[in-house]
């Protein structure tokens, strides 16, 4: 679910779903007037300031003792989730209760992450311990390690993306952009994790860290596959270099198992047709070849250079294949192309330059003409 499309649900019907939760063990709660002051204010804001118009109506409606507030909100939560349960699919209402804790439990640090922990086993806390890495950074590192260890794949999973150092909306945890040492010793506990959703956030969290620090990610990688050879682990280091690997950085390649780049040539890419406009299609087709006496795995991709508005180009890395090909072999590899507006990206006309890479290596490049 996008947070356009999230944000919707986040009006008078949201408040009425949490205010009957919150009435059914607090029946002092004034859900009539929540209601209605949510969806006075709602309507021209964008997903996390209706959240926080939702948690501040619960703060300003529930007793003025923290503890007591707390306790109350903790005891809507319901059952925990399973593996494959989708927190903003089915607890996307508990988004307000999270940054309850964000917004209001900072001076009763304690009992703030015992919460964080029981949300994150129903919805999710890794918006909501930010301030507390801030603000109360020992104390809540010490619960994160420990969480690692925890056999709840929710709060194994917390322990990751609570601290990604560029965690998608939320705040950059600055000192872990700096140094992310504490963040990579964390990780060690769940190198090869049993779950799916905890191995995907700690992919997420070492290519966060590969922007800034791409060196000890890839010695940190090494080491596991040495150390750690198993499918988890593997799945792990192959999501985990996904940029890496569109740059063309050579250890990140190797370590996805593709060799031999340099030994691969393309006589030319030819692009179809040459000339198209908005909503069409280019097709890529090229041969490639092993001029090795040994077989490789090469990874194919091809960059789109795409014109902005001020004539300059932005180049853009797309997958085309992975390729296995034994001595002297040669193999034609073929994409299309689609070239329509999406929510990220506008198209301008002009000359559209197309490079062919092997393992990062441009090995041929043609152009086709957008025409309005």
């Amino acid at each position: 679910m996008t947070e356009y499309g999230l944000k919707r649900h986040f009006d008078s019907g949201a408040a009425r779903l949490l205010g009957d939760l919150v009435t059914q063990v607090h029946p002092q709660f004034d859900l009539e007037g929540y209601v209605t002051e949510v969806a006075a204010l709602v309507p021209p804001l964008e997903l996390k300031d209706r959240v926080r118009v939702l948690s501040d109506g619960l703060r300003s409606r529930l007793p003025e003792d923290y503890p007591q507030a707390l306790a109350t909100l903790l005891s809507i939560l319901g059952e925990e989730l399973a593996e494959g349960d989708g927190l903003f699919n089915t607890s996307w209402y508990l988004m307000p209760v999270a940054r309850f804790v964000e917004d209001h439990g900072l001076g009763h640090p304690e009992i703030s992450l015992d919460a964080i922990e029981q949300i994150t086993r129903r919805h999710t806390g890794e918006y909501a311990i930010r301030p507390y890495l801030d603000q109360h950074h020992e104390i809540t590192m010490e619960r994160v390690r420990a969480w690692a260890g925890s056999p709840s794949l929710n709060v194994r999973r917390l322990a990751s993306e609570g601290i990604r150092p560029r965690l998608p909306w939320a705040r950059t945890l600055h000192r872990f952009v700096q140094d992310p040492t504490p963040v990579l010793e964390v990780l060690e506990a769940l190198r090869s994790d049993p779950s799916p959703y905890v191995r995907k956030s700690v992919a997420n969290n070492l290519n966060d860290i590969a922007r800034d620090h791409p060196d000890a990610v890839l010695d940190v990688l090494e080491r596991w596959a040495a150390e750690s050879p198993t499918p988890e682990t593997e799945w792990i280091s192959r999501h985990a270099l996904r940029v890496l690997v569109k740059n063309g950085d050579q250890r990140a390649l190797a370590l996805s198992g593709v060799t031999g780049g340099e030994h691969v040539r393309a006589d030319r890419l030819v692009l179809s047709p040459t000339t198209i406009r908005l909503g069409e299609s280019v097709t890529l087709r090229a041969e490639i070849r092993n001029t090795d006496r040994h077989a490789h795995t090469v990874a194919v991709d091809y960059v789109v250079h795409h014109v902005r508005n001020n004539g300059r180009t932005l180049p853009k890395v797309f997958k085309l294949a992975s390729v296995e090909l034994g001595p002297g072999e040669s193999r034609v590899v073929e994409k299309r192309h689609p070239v329509r507006e999406i929510t990220t990206r506008r198209y301008y006309p002009g000359t559209h330059v197309i490079d062919l890479q092997v393992n990062g290596r441009v090995v041929a490049a043609d152009g086709f003409e957008l025409v309005t």
